[in-house]
Protein backbone atom coordinates (compact mmCIF):
# COMPACT_ATOMS: atom_id res chain seq x y z
CA UNK A 1 0.00 0.00 0.00
CA UNK A 2 1.21 3.46 -0.72
CA UNK A 3 1.12 6.67 1.55
CA UNK A 4 -2.22 8.48 0.42
CA UNK A 5 -5.96 7.43 0.54
CA UNK A 6 -5.10 3.76 -0.73
CA UNK A 7 -3.20 3.31 1.94
CA UNK A 8 -4.07 0.93 4.76
CA UNK A 9 -3.45 3.16 7.83
CA UNK A 10 -10.62 30.57 22.64
CA UNK A 11 -16.02 40.93 26.11
CA UNK A 12 -17.11 38.23 22.84
CA UNK A 13 -13.62 35.90 23.38
CA UNK A 14 -14.18 35.74 27.00
CA UNK A 15 -18.15 34.13 26.29
CA UNK A 16 -16.61 31.78 23.74
CA UNK A 17 -14.20 30.53 25.83
CA UNK A 18 -16.94 29.88 28.51
CA UNK A 19 -19.12 28.15 25.56
CA UNK A 20 -15.97 26.05 25.25
CA UNK A 21 -15.79 24.80 28.73
CA UNK A 22 -14.81 21.73 29.47
CA UNK A 23 -18.22 19.13 29.85
CA UNK A 24 -17.27 16.11 31.97
CA UNK A 25 -19.07 13.49 31.20
CA UNK A 26 -18.91 11.77 34.81
CA UNK A 27 -20.08 14.12 37.29
CA UNK A 28 -18.56 12.46 40.82
CA UNK A 29 -14.96 12.88 41.34
CA UNK A 30 -12.46 10.49 40.24
CA UNK A 31 -12.31 7.28 43.94
CA UNK A 32 -9.14 6.73 45.31
CA UNK A 33 -8.06 3.32 43.15
CA UNK A 34 -9.54 0.14 44.52
CA UNK A 35 -8.08 -2.56 41.69
CA UNK A 36 -4.41 -2.92 42.69
CA UNK A 37 -1.42 -2.60 40.05
CA UNK A 38 0.23 -6.18 39.27
CA UNK A 39 3.16 -4.00 38.19
CA UNK A 40 4.29 -0.26 38.45
CA UNK A 41 5.74 0.03 35.18
CA UNK A 42 8.62 3.61 34.82
CA UNK A 43 7.84 5.44 32.08
CA UNK A 44 10.50 5.88 28.74
CA UNK A 45 9.67 9.26 29.02
CA UNK A 46 7.12 11.94 29.74
CA UNK A 47 6.90 15.14 28.15
CA UNK A 48 7.50 18.49 29.30
CA UNK A 49 4.20 19.88 30.65
CA UNK A 50 2.06 22.81 28.42
CA UNK A 51 -0.43 23.95 30.96
CA UNK A 52 -3.97 24.95 29.45
CA UNK A 53 -4.09 21.87 26.47
CA UNK A 54 -6.00 20.58 28.21
CA UNK A 55 -4.82 17.29 25.60
CA UNK A 56 -7.01 14.70 24.87
CA UNK A 57 -6.52 12.14 22.13
CA UNK A 58 -3.57 10.74 20.74
CA UNK A 59 -2.49 8.46 17.57
CA UNK A 60 1.29 7.50 16.57
CA UNK A 61 2.11 8.23 12.45
CA UNK A 62 5.24 7.35 10.52
CA UNK A 63 6.52 9.81 8.52
CA UNK A 64 8.46 9.35 5.16
CA UNK A 65 11.62 10.82 6.55
CA UNK A 66 11.75 8.05 9.80
CA UNK A 67 10.74 9.92 12.65
CA UNK A 68 6.93 8.72 14.18
CA UNK A 69 4.60 11.50 15.04
CA UNK A 70 2.10 11.67 17.51
CA UNK A 71 -0.58 13.92 16.82
CA UNK A 72 -2.44 15.13 20.01
CA UNK A 73 -6.00 16.94 20.20
CA UNK A 74 -5.61 20.16 22.65
CA UNK A 75 -9.18 20.61 23.54
CA UNK A 76 -8.80 24.11 25.48
CA UNK A 77 -6.27 25.79 22.70
CA UNK A 78 -8.25 24.64 19.84
CA UNK A 79 -5.54 22.85 18.05
CA UNK A 80 -3.45 20.06 17.58
CA UNK A 81 -0.07 19.32 19.26
CA UNK A 82 3.06 17.51 17.41
CA UNK A 83 5.58 15.06 19.47
CA UNK A 84 8.42 12.79 18.47
CA UNK A 85 7.61 9.62 19.77
CA UNK A 86 11.06 8.60 20.31
CA UNK A 87 11.87 11.33 22.60
CA UNK A 88 8.75 13.46 23.69
CA UNK A 89 9.88 16.50 22.41
CA UNK A 90 7.10 18.97 21.02
CA UNK A 91 7.27 19.59 17.50
CA UNK A 92 5.14 22.66 16.79
CA UNK A 93 1.17 22.98 16.90
CA UNK A 94 -1.29 23.01 14.11
CA UNK A 95 -4.68 24.83 13.61
CA UNK A 96 -6.45 28.02 15.61
CA UNK A 97 -9.94 28.38 16.87
CA UNK A 98 -12.78 28.40 14.34
CA UNK A 99 -14.70 26.93 11.76
CA UNK A 100 -13.11 27.48 8.80
CA UNK A 101 -10.89 24.41 6.77
CA UNK A 102 -8.01 23.84 9.14
CA UNK A 103 -9.85 25.26 12.24
CA UNK A 104 -10.84 23.46 15.11
CA UNK A 105 -13.64 24.12 17.94
CA UNK A 106 -12.63 21.77 20.98
CA UNK A 107 -11.04 18.92 18.83
CA UNK A 108 -11.14 15.96 20.60
CA UNK A 109 -11.35 12.13 19.06
CA UNK A 110 -8.20 11.64 16.47
CA UNK A 111 -7.52 8.69 14.35
CA UNK A 112 -5.11 7.88 10.95
CA UNK A 113 -5.61 5.88 7.93
CA UNK A 114 -2.71 6.23 5.63
CA UNK A 115 -1.83 9.87 5.19
CA UNK A 116 -5.55 10.56 6.09
CA UNK A 117 -6.05 12.23 9.38
CA UNK A 118 -9.97 12.34 10.97
CA UNK A 119 -10.34 14.92 13.76
CA UNK A 120 -13.66 14.78 15.87
CA UNK A 121 -14.54 18.60 16.98
CA UNK A 122 -17.12 18.55 19.90
CA UNK A 123 -18.34 22.17 19.20
CA UNK A 124 -18.22 22.48 15.91
CA UNK A 125 -20.48 19.12 15.60
CA UNK A 126 -18.49 17.63 12.14
CA UNK A 127 -15.22 15.38 11.67
CA UNK A 128 -12.58 17.13 9.88
CA UNK A 129 -10.15 15.36 7.36
CA UNK A 130 -6.77 16.24 6.56
CA UNK A 131 -3.98 15.26 3.97
CA UNK A 132 -0.38 14.48 6.06
CA UNK A 133 2.12 15.51 6.92
CA UNK A 134 1.21 19.24 5.51
CA UNK A 135 -2.42 18.75 7.42
CA UNK A 136 -4.07 20.15 3.93
CA UNK A 137 -7.81 20.22 4.96
CA UNK A 138 -9.50 17.66 2.68
CA UNK A 139 -13.06 18.48 3.76
CA UNK A 140 -15.55 17.79 6.91
CA UNK A 141 -18.77 15.91 7.22
CA UNK A 142 -21.46 15.07 9.79
CA UNK A 143 -22.40 18.25 10.84
CA UNK A 144 -25.98 17.69 10.29
CA UNK A 145 -26.29 14.51 12.10
CA UNK A 146 -23.68 14.89 14.47
CA UNK A 147 -24.23 16.81 18.22
CA UNK A 148 -21.27 16.27 20.81
CA UNK A 149 -18.89 14.23 18.44
CA UNK A 150 -16.33 12.36 21.12
CA UNK A 151 -14.55 9.23 19.92
CA UNK A 152 -13.30 8.01 15.97
CA UNK A 153 -12.35 4.20 14.97
CA UNK A 154 -11.50 3.49 10.98
CA UNK A 155 -11.98 0.49 9.16
CA UNK A 156 -11.24 -0.41 5.81
CA UNK A 157 -13.93 -1.32 3.64
CA UNK A 158 -12.69 -1.62 0.36
CA UNK A 159 -9.88 -0.01 -2.12
CA UNK A 160 -9.83 3.71 -0.99
CA UNK A 161 -13.49 3.64 1.06
CA UNK A 162 -13.25 3.65 5.05
CA UNK A 163 -15.92 2.82 7.24
CA UNK A 164 -15.62 5.93 10.19
CA UNK A 165 -17.36 5.23 13.45
CA UNK A 166 -18.05 8.48 15.45
CA UNK A 167 -19.19 8.29 19.09
CA UNK A 168 -21.45 11.08 19.70
CA UNK A 169 -22.46 11.87 22.94
CA UNK A 170 -25.47 14.38 22.88
CA UNK A 171 -27.46 15.18 26.03
CA UNK A 172 -31.18 15.91 26.44
CA UNK A 173 -29.59 19.18 28.48
CA UNK A 174 -25.67 19.45 27.60
CA UNK A 175 -25.02 21.88 30.02
CA UNK A 176 -26.23 19.52 33.29
CA UNK A 177 -25.36 16.41 31.00
CA UNK A 178 -29.05 14.92 31.29
CA UNK A 179 -29.47 11.59 29.10
CA UNK A 180 -31.52 11.40 26.17
CA UNK A 181 -34.60 9.11 26.53
CA UNK A 182 -33.23 5.10 26.23
CA UNK A 183 -35.02 5.25 23.04
CA UNK A 184 -32.84 7.77 21.42
CA UNK A 185 -29.78 5.89 23.00
CA UNK A 186 -30.09 4.10 19.29
CA UNK A 187 -27.80 6.74 17.75
CA UNK A 188 -25.13 6.88 20.12
CA UNK A 189 -22.88 5.91 17.16
CA UNK A 190 -22.69 6.88 13.57
CA UNK A 191 -21.16 5.36 10.79
CA UNK A 192 -20.06 6.95 7.94
CA UNK A 193 -18.98 5.84 4.46
CA UNK A 194 -15.81 8.18 3.46
CA UNK A 195 -13.91 7.83 -0.21
CA UNK A 196 -11.84 10.64 -2.07
CA UNK A 197 -13.31 11.19 -5.66
CA UNK A 198 -10.78 10.97 -8.59
CA UNK A 199 -10.24 14.77 -8.27
CA UNK A 200 -8.70 14.29 -4.34
CA UNK A 201 -12.40 16.00 -2.93
CA UNK A 202 -14.06 14.18 0.52
CA UNK A 203 -17.14 12.66 -0.27
CA UNK A 204 -19.23 10.62 2.58
CA UNK A 205 -22.04 9.76 3.58
CA UNK A 206 -24.53 8.53 7.12
CA UNK A 207 -24.19 5.25 6.74
CA UNK A 208 -25.65 4.22 9.82
CA UNK A 209 -26.61 4.73 13.39
CA UNK A 210 -26.59 2.19 16.37
CA UNK A 211 -26.69 1.97 20.31
CA UNK A 212 -28.71 -0.63 22.80
CA UNK A 213 -32.07 0.25 24.31
CA UNK A 214 -31.89 -1.64 26.71
CA UNK A 215 -30.35 -0.82 30.00
CA UNK A 216 -27.32 -3.94 30.19
CA UNK A 217 -26.05 -2.42 27.05
CA UNK A 218 -27.02 0.92 26.91
CA UNK A 219 -24.55 3.44 25.83
CA UNK A 220 -25.73 6.62 28.10
CA UNK A 221 -22.32 8.28 27.75
CA UNK A 222 -19.95 7.64 24.97
CA UNK A 223 -16.69 8.69 24.20
CA UNK A 224 -13.95 5.92 23.53
CA UNK A 225 -14.02 3.53 20.65
CA UNK A 226 -11.65 1.02 19.04
CA UNK A 227 -12.20 -2.27 16.74
CA UNK A 228 -11.43 -5.32 15.77
CA UNK A 229 -11.89 -6.53 12.63
CA UNK A 230 -10.70 -10.15 12.99
CA UNK A 231 -12.76 -10.67 15.68
CA UNK A 232 -15.77 -8.78 13.93
CA UNK A 233 -15.61 -6.30 17.75
CA UNK A 234 -16.38 -2.66 18.51
CA UNK A 235 -15.17 -2.43 22.45
CA UNK A 236 -16.79 0.84 23.49
CA UNK A 237 -16.94 2.83 26.38
CA UNK A 238 -19.64 3.55 28.78
CA UNK A 239 -18.24 6.12 30.91
CA UNK A 240 -21.97 6.67 32.99
CA UNK A 241 -20.03 6.08 36.75
CA UNK A 242 -24.19 5.93 38.00
CA UNK A 243 -24.73 3.04 36.39
CA UNK A 244 -20.59 1.78 36.31
CA UNK A 245 -18.60 2.79 33.64
CA UNK A 246 -17.60 -0.17 31.44
CA UNK A 247 -16.34 -0.97 27.92
CA UNK A 248 -19.54 -2.21 26.08
CA UNK A 249 -18.86 -5.52 23.80
CA UNK A 250 -20.70 -4.68 20.31
CA UNK A 251 -20.83 -6.29 16.84
CA UNK A 252 -19.01 -4.55 13.66
CA UNK A 253 -22.71 -4.53 12.43
CA UNK A 254 -23.01 -2.30 15.55
CA UNK A 255 -25.41 -4.81 17.48
CA UNK A 256 -24.76 -5.30 21.50
CA UNK A 257 -22.86 -8.79 22.21
CA UNK A 258 -24.10 -9.39 25.33
CA UNK A 259 -21.29 -8.79 27.41
CA UNK A 260 -19.27 -5.35 28.80
CA UNK A 261 -16.13 -5.95 30.80
CA UNK A 262 -16.07 -6.09 34.79
CA UNK A 263 -16.64 -2.68 36.11
CA UNK A 264 -14.18 0.16 35.83
CA UNK A 265 -13.28 1.98 39.63
CA UNK A 266 -13.66 5.51 37.52
CA UNK A 267 -13.97 6.71 34.09
CA UNK A 268 -13.23 3.93 31.24
CA UNK A 269 -11.43 6.29 28.94
CA UNK A 270 -8.66 5.05 25.79
CA UNK A 271 -8.94 1.40 24.02
CA UNK A 272 -5.58 0.11 22.34
CA UNK A 273 -5.43 -2.78 20.42
CA UNK A 274 -2.24 -4.64 20.68
CA UNK A 275 -2.24 -7.17 17.80
CA UNK A 276 0.92 -9.18 18.30
CA UNK A 277 0.11 -11.29 15.57
CA UNK A 278 -2.95 -11.88 13.13
CA UNK A 279 -5.38 -13.29 15.91
CA UNK A 280 -3.88 -12.74 18.95
CA UNK A 281 -2.69 -10.32 21.75
CA UNK A 282 -4.63 -8.05 24.09
CA UNK A 283 -6.67 -4.91 24.62
CA UNK A 284 -5.46 -1.78 26.84
CA UNK A 285 -8.17 0.33 28.48
CA UNK A 286 -7.19 3.34 30.64
CA UNK A 287 -8.47 3.28 34.30
CA UNK A 288 -8.89 6.92 34.67
CA UNK A 289 -7.66 7.17 38.07
CA UNK A 290 -4.99 8.91 39.82
CA UNK A 291 -2.21 6.99 39.05
CA UNK A 292 -3.98 5.82 35.84
CA UNK A 293 -4.52 2.01 35.81
CA UNK A 294 -3.90 0.56 32.69
CA UNK A 295 -5.93 -2.62 32.05
CA UNK A 296 -4.74 -5.45 29.83
CA UNK A 297 -7.73 -7.95 28.62
CA UNK A 298 -7.33 -10.92 25.97
CA UNK A 299 -8.09 -10.05 22.51
CA UNK A 300 -10.36 -12.69 21.70
CA UNK A 301 -11.56 -14.17 25.15
CA UNK A 302 -11.85 -10.14 26.84
CA UNK A 303 -10.46 -12.06 29.72
CA UNK A 304 -8.47 -9.94 32.49
CA UNK A 305 -4.43 -10.11 32.17
CA UNK A 306 -3.11 -7.47 34.41
CA UNK A 307 -3.31 -4.29 35.28
CA UNK A 308 -0.08 -1.93 35.52
CA UNK A 309 0.06 1.74 36.42
CA UNK A 310 3.11 4.21 35.73
CA UNK A 311 5.38 5.53 38.35
CA UNK A 312 4.03 9.04 37.20
CA UNK A 313 0.83 8.86 34.81
CA UNK A 314 -1.94 10.21 35.98
CA UNK A 315 -6.00 11.13 34.82
CA UNK A 316 -5.17 9.33 31.32
CA UNK A 317 -7.79 10.45 28.43
CA UNK A 318 -6.80 8.62 24.98
CA UNK A 319 -3.41 6.64 24.47
CA UNK A 320 -2.37 5.00 21.34
CA UNK A 321 -0.08 1.92 20.90
CA UNK A 322 2.47 2.01 18.08
CA UNK A 323 3.79 -1.77 17.63
CA UNK A 324 6.27 -1.23 14.80
CA UNK A 325 9.64 -0.83 15.79
CA UNK A 326 11.72 2.78 16.35
CA UNK A 327 15.32 3.36 17.09
CA UNK A 328 13.82 3.84 20.90
CA UNK A 329 11.31 1.45 21.00
CA UNK A 330 12.81 -1.56 18.81
CA UNK A 331 9.26 -3.36 20.01
CA UNK A 332 7.20 -0.57 20.20
CA UNK A 333 5.84 1.59 22.64
CA UNK A 334 2.38 2.67 24.57
CA UNK A 335 1.98 6.46 24.59
CA UNK A 336 -1.06 8.38 26.94
CA UNK A 337 -2.09 11.32 27.99
CA UNK A 338 -1.17 12.61 31.27
CA UNK A 339 -2.79 15.28 33.66
CA UNK A 340 -4.34 16.64 30.54
CA UNK A 341 -0.27 18.74 29.75
CA UNK A 342 1.55 15.71 28.94
CA UNK A 343 1.96 12.91 27.04
CA UNK A 344 4.06 9.47 28.60
CA UNK A 345 5.80 6.48 26.63
CA UNK A 346 5.87 3.32 27.70
CA UNK A 347 8.22 -0.13 26.57
CA UNK A 348 5.68 -2.22 24.97
CA UNK A 349 9.19 -4.80 25.76
CA UNK A 350 8.44 -3.61 29.67
CA UNK A 351 4.57 -3.84 29.98
CA UNK A 352 4.86 -7.66 28.31
CA UNK A 353 7.52 -8.47 30.93
CA UNK A 354 6.21 -7.63 33.57
CA UNK A 355 2.66 -8.95 33.20
CA UNK A 356 4.08 -12.21 31.63
CA UNK A 357 2.52 -11.37 28.18
CA UNK A 358 3.08 -13.33 24.99
CA UNK A 359 6.69 -13.82 23.86
CA UNK A 360 5.43 -12.37 20.79
CA UNK A 361 4.67 -9.43 22.10
CA UNK A 362 8.11 -9.18 23.21
CA UNK A 363 9.70 -8.28 20.05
Amino acid sequence: MTRNFLMGGLCAALLAACSAAPLRTSTPPAPAPKTPADAVIAEAWVSEPVAGDELDSLVAWPTEEGPVWLIATAKATHHLALYDADTGTRLRTVGSQGTAPGQFNRPNGIAVFGDLLFVAERDNHRVQAFRLPDFTPLGTFGDDVLGAPYGLWLQETGPGQLDVFVTDSFMADFRTGKLPPMAELDRRVKRFRVQLDAAGRLQAELAGTFGDTDEAGALRMVESIAGDPTHRRLLIAEEDRRVGSTLRDYGLDGGYRGYSLPVFDADAEGIALWACNADDGYWVAVDQLTPTRFRVFDRETLAPRGVFSGRVTANTDGETLYAMPTPRFPAGALFALHNDVSLAAFDLRDIANALDLREDCRR
